[in-house]
């Protein structure tokens, strides 16, 4: 965290210096008030009443002062490092491929980019207010002490120890139990977030009590490991506070016996309670300080963790320029396995998706298609061979330059709150209206838009869950449609479709895509049956290339895909 310190540098010392004022202030008061007791005021001396209570009130006020401004630089400091975290946790989060987030999990992500900083942000403000109060008032207070009475000055050497040797035997048993804690709160992040994604399936399948009882497991959990965390943070100030109510019961006794032995003053033994409370109360301010330490010692190493993971795709040093737009793609001998597998998911696949053609790729469930799929726009990078885009390696281009050049309909279509419009914009951001109308017409949305309340300015909720699945297909395809880029990606794109709307979606699609390259991942003959070529995967192997006829005459594996749905009417 110590990276982000220097960004908020002229707060920070802003902090200090009204912080040291702020000490100073508070340590003139048990000297002021020793000094009247010591020389009295006479009480038909309105003068001097006045004055010297003119005096205190001062001094009160200018600490007043000085602790609002500290406190005010200190918030500051603390929301302006929150802000530079979460932006850097931000960029490094969008900038993960598919590989990294899948390690670290969505729901751990945002607890890391919202609790965590947060944990992290309240350290920082409790320790730019305590840091530079409570050893200033410790030292100077100690130093006042000693001086006002040696003698009595022996009980810190007693309390102040016995105060720290209690705040490190509670830190070391707290940081265990905060560690615990943040575990627990993505536990419950992570159950809630399954269970309001796959809310109609909780319900289709009647398991609401099961995830109400999973919900209650985690959630206890967590409650338990807060309890636990908070029983011990509960134990640590009683136990100060009795050791600094201790202190003062002996300055009190010891005193006394000073002073009726003419060793000291009233007004000495008074300061003296001043001080010793000051000292006592700096190593509680520190102890408290403490207390968030672990916490967000916690935090800080989770967000660490996040800011240190190294992307498994990153943009070149040196991306190739001039690069032309046509649209060939080639995957030549690609292989990729996920880190730890045994075996690739893809092997040795090779074949060119030329301009102006459609390109299929087909097979059982688990064969690799959508892996493939994204390997294109580097979703994942290959881990053998190499994906060339106008014969130029994709991992010699500039990532922007890349994903410019691709329309991906991602197999499961993801719609963002906003309207219809803004969906679509998503595709080219200065996309006009009858861009939009095109493209809509093109993906067989047009009809069902246009009797939306609003038109293209129909409102969508997160995720598209206001429309049907084959509405939220067909809007996601359209998106990538108004685009117009050199290569479209689709991931088994028209599942959600009937066959009629399947039919005319792709009769309308050569006219407006002509003279792009077009990848379909599918499932269903009937959708790639029109192909160029298609290609057929087994294990993650291509086991045929060719078109329908001439794969239907030679390829078994698509032989048995053909049969097995047209058993069921779906093959042509």
């Amino acid at each position: 965290m110590r990276l982000y310190l220097p960004r908020v540098r002229p707060l920070l010392v802003g902090v200090v210096a009204f912080q040291a004022l702020q000490a100073l202030f508070t340590l003139l008061l048990p000297r002021v008030t020793a000094r009247i007791i010591d020389e009295g005021v006479v009480a038909d001396d309105r003068d001097a009443i006045w004055r010297v209570g003119g005096l205190l009130l001062v001094v009160a006020f200018a600490q007043v002062v000085a602790m609002v401004i500290g406190i005010h630089f200190a918030a500051r400091s603390s929301m302006g490092v929150g802000r530079e975290i979460r932006r850097d946790l931000f960029h490094k989060v969008t900038g993960f491929s598919a590989q990294e987030v899948g390690r670290f999990g969505p729901p751990t992500l945002i607890t890391r980019i919202t609790n965590d900083v947060q944990q992290v942000q309240t350290a920082v403000q409790m320790a730019a207010t305590m840091a530079v109060v409570a050893p200033l008032t410790f030292g100077f207070g100690t130093f006042m002490a000693v001086r006002e009475d040696a003698a009595l000055s022996l009980v810190l050497l007693v309390a102040v120890p016995i105060i720290v040797v209690i705040v490190g035997v509670m830190m070391s048993k707290a940081h265990p139990a905060f560690t615990a804690m943040q575990d627990r709160i993505d536990v419950v992040n992570t159950v809630l977030r399954e269970q309001i994604t796959g809310l109609r399936v909780v319900r289709a399948f009647v398991r609401e009590p099961t995830e109400v009882r999973r919900f209650d497991d985690a959630n206890q959990s967590l409650t338990s490991t807060a309890l636990r965390a908070g029983r011990i943070m509960a134990i640590l100030f009683p136990l100060v506070i009795v050791v600094q109510n201790g202190a003062s019961v002996a300055v009190v006794w010891y005193g006394a016996i000073r002073i009726d032995a003419g060793e000291s003053t009233l007004g000495s033994l008074v300061a003296f309670l001043g001080y010793i409370v000051l000292v006592l109360m700096s190593v509680l301010m520190a102890g408290f300080m403490f207390t968030m330490l672990p916490r967000a010692a916690v935090s800080g190493q989770r967000i660490m963790e996040a800011l240190d993971a190294e992307p498994t795709v990153v943009a070149p040093a040196s991306p190739r320029q001039d690069v032309p737009r046509t649209g060939r793609l080639e995957l030549r001998d690609v292989t990729f396995g996920y880190p730890g597998a045994e075996e690739p998911v893809v092997k040795d696949v090779s074949f060119t998706v030329t301009p102006g053609q459609t390109t299929a790729i087909i097979g059982s469930t688990g064969s690799g298609k959508t892996t493939l799929l994204n390997l294109v726009p580097r979703l994942y990078d290959v881990t053998g061979g190499a994906v060339l885009v106008e014969g130029v390696d994709v991992r010699e281009l500039a990532l922007d330059d890349l994903w410019s050049r691709i329309g991906l309909v991602p197999q499961k279509p993801f719609l963002f709150s906003g309207s219809v419009a803004d969906n679509l914009r998503y595709g080219k951001g200065d996309a006009t209206e009858e861009e939009m109308w095109a493209a809509l017409a093109v993906a067989q949305a047009a009809e069902f838009v246009s009797s939306m309340p609003g038109g293209l300015e129909a409102a969508i909720t997160q995720g598209g869950t206001n429309v049907s699945g084959g509405q939220r297909q067909r809007l996601a395809i359209a998106r990538a449609l108004v685009r117009k880029p050199q290569i479209y990606l689709f991931d088994d794109s028209f599942s959600a479709l009937d066959l009629a709307t399947d039919a005319r979606l792709r009769a309308a699609l050569p006219a407006y895509t002509s003279g792009a390259s077009f990848l379909v991942v599918a499932q269903r003959v009937s959708t790639i049956v029109d192909a160029d070529q298609i290609v057929v995967l087994e294990g993650g192997e291509v086991v045929g290339l060719g078109t329908h006829d001439e794969l239907v005459a030679g390829c078994p594996t698509y032989q048995e895909i053909v049969e097995s749905q047209r058993s069921v009417q779906e093959a042509v």
